[in-house]
Parts: structure tokens; C-alpha cells; sequence
């Protein structure tokens, strides 16, 4: 739902509401986090970035990159390893090499 709402313009809430399936939790977690922290979390992307600007990345790798690092600040519940495991997971499956 981030990723389309980037790619379609739209806000990620209204993308969610438009879903025919309404998203579980987790999903409303982080959309919604995502999207009221984005500033800050692309501030963090881009201050660690190498050799990136935020805006060369691929839509989709930024989107993954914000939901991880928004876990990884706001989900301490979750083990790092596997926040740090799904967002590479999620970059092999849907992004580029």
C-alpha cells in the first residue's frame, strides 16, 4: 500500500480504504506510521545513505526501508534480526538487483 501510494500520487490512508480486503492490523500499523513519521524517517535514510540520494533509490526500496526503520524505533518488541530479515526478504523478492 506504500508503494502504490507513492507510485499513484495518493495518500497511503486513502489506498487503505480502497482496499477490497481491509488491511489487518499490523498492515494499518505500518501505513499509518509510515505515513505520519515519513519525514523523519526519510531524513534517517538519507543522513545514512551511501552514495544515494532518497530521491535515486527505487520507489520500492524506500518503502521498505521506512517500514523497517519505522519497526525498528517504534516495534522494540520485535527482535531486530527479524525486522532487518523481512525487509531483505521483501528488497530480493520485489526490487531490482
Amino acid at each position: 500500500m506504500l508503494y502504490e501510494a507513492e507510485a499513484r500520487g495518493l495518500e497511503p490512508a486513502a489506498v487503505a480504504a480502497a482496499q477490497v480486503v481491509k488491511p489487518d492490523e499490523l498492515t494499518r500499523i505500518l501505513v499509518d506510521g509510515v505515513t505520519v513519521r515519513r519525514v523523519e524517517l526519510d531524513a534517517l535514510i538519507s543522513r545514512h545513505a551511501r552514495g544515494w540520494s532518497i530521491e535515486r533509490m527505487p520507489s520500492l526500496d524506500r518503502c521498505v526501508l521506512r517500514m523497517a526503520i519505522f519497526e525498528l524505533l517504534e516495534r522494540p518488541e520485535v527482535p531486530t534480526a527479524v525486522i532487518l530479515d523481512e525487509a531483505v526478504e521483501l528488497a530480493k523478492v520485489y526490487s531490482t538487483d
